[in-house]
């Protein structure tokens, strides 16, 4: 079966809402509104939604990096933690134990892990 470019952009289209959805049923209503009402992710949730708009109204590469950029903005305080927890996977751990990977990915956190918690 072959795709063709209209229905592979129809099916990009489906994805950020299949993803927001994703997050309202697993933290419930309140807790997803908090999280996307919070004055210091503004910049975040404008670039994600302004990626998924940008996407619908057919300008994909935009709106690609519209979204790509808003999820590092809203989610960069989970990457150092997924990244400790994936040290401990037994292929893939070496990986993250390399000091550059460690270092890249603790850029994201802004903290010690003390300071580190999911950002849901």
């Amino acid at each position: 079966m072959h795709l063709r470019l209209e229905q592979l952009s129809t099916v990009h289209d489906i994805n950020p809402i299949s993803r927001d959805a994703a997050l309202f049923f697993f933290n419930g209503f309140s807790r997803t509104l908090r999280f996307f009402s919070r004055r210091d992710r503004i910049r975040g949730i404008i670039a994600f939604f302004g990626g998924v708009v940008l996407v619908m109204f057919r300008w994909p590469v935009f709106g690609m990096i519209g979204q790509l950029y808003g999820l590092v903005y809203l989610f960069g305080q989970f990457f150092p933690i997924a990244a400790a927890s994936m040290r401990d996977v037994p292929v893939v751990g070496q990986v993250f134990r390399v000091p550059a990977v460690e270092r890249f990915f603790q850029s994201f956190g802004g903290g010690g892990a003390s300071s580190r918690r999911a950002p849901v």
